[in-house]
């Protein structure tokens, strides 16, 4: 409003999945987090000389190393990924299972809108000219027709398959290091309490019919997530790091996931503009 009120500051907001959630809105709290698993600081590329469709994200780095901190002086099991480490085989062995209570992903994410495929549209739009042409990137994702595909999370080794022309040349571990939507809907993740998805993007997805969103946010749920932090745009390195600090902060205190969330976009509230806190949303 014209006196600085935003609606949060009167009304208690919560966003959900479904409307089945209705049913059953108790305020959940993690009692025992067993085991947090964090990604970041993923190399894109395994030679310096590669196109970076991918670039390096130095923030999604020390953002790893601060929760793992936050973490440690908690007394709280933190497993750490980054480098090469931060891969999709590695999020898909430390997954199985739904072993950890909470996933921190903290990388590039991905959304492209549904096109017509025609080459004048390609040539009309306003994408970067690194994401025309007919790589492996650009027929498996942007250009999916399944928006379980044009949806995902970018990890170590990306850039070595998203460049390619040949679909035979997956990385080392086999997998191309792009973890899509449809790949995330088939794991099992039942046992895993709250994912954190600290990339842009990440909240969005196609509109299918009556189905819903189609994405990251559908995939996790139907995996057997509870609840998920997303972004709806890329917000600024440090302003990142500062909200997720603040979040786990109050998380590792014994606060439920919605008090945590809510004090941490309260602090960032009274110090930002919008811009830098309102990406995060919290879904249950």
């Amino acid at each position: 409003s014209a006196d600085g009120t935003f609606c949060s500051d009167k009304y208690h907001l919560q966003q959900v999945s479904s409307t089945a959630v209705l049913i059953d809105l108790k305020e959940q709290k993690i009692d025992n987090i067993q085991s947090i698993c964090v990604f970041g600081g993923a190399q894109f590329s395994s030679n310096a000389s590669e196109t970076e469709i991918w670039t390096y994200l130095e923030g999604t780095e020390k953002e790893a190393e601060r929760i793992n901190e936050l973490a440690q002086e908690a007394h709280k099991e933190c497993a750490m990924y980054t480098g090469k480490e931060a891969s999709e085989s590695s999020f898909k062995t430390v997954t199985h299972g739904g072993k950890a209570t909470v996933l921190h992903i903290a990388t590039h994410g991905f959304f492209y809108q549904m096109t017509t495929g025609l080459e004048e549209d390609l040539a009309e739009s306003s994408e970067p000219v690194e994401f025309r042409g007919t790589s492996i990137g650009i027929k498996a994702f942007v250009r999916n027709p399944n928006p379980m595909m044009r949806s995902g999370l970018v990890l170590s080794g990306a850039n070595d398959v998203w460049n390619t022309q040949n679909a035979s040349v997956p990385n080392e571990s086999g997998e191309d290091g792009v973890l899509t939507a449809y790949e995330v809907a088939n794991l099992n993740l039942n046992n895993t309490q709250l994912v954190v998805l600290s990339a842009c993007e990440t909240g969005l997805g196609d509109i299918k019919g009556t189905e819903g969103v189609y994405g990251l946010q559908r995939a996790f749920k139907i995996a057997g997530v509870r609840q998920m932090i997303m972004s709806l745009w890329q917000v600024p390195d440090k302003e990142t790091a500062e909200f997720m600090s603040l979040f786990y902060t109050e998380l590792f205190r014994g606060k439920s996931v919605r008090l945590a969330f809510d004090t941490a976009q309260g602090v960032m509230r009274k110090k930002y503009d919008p811009y830098y806190w309102g990406a995060f949303v919290l879904i249950e």
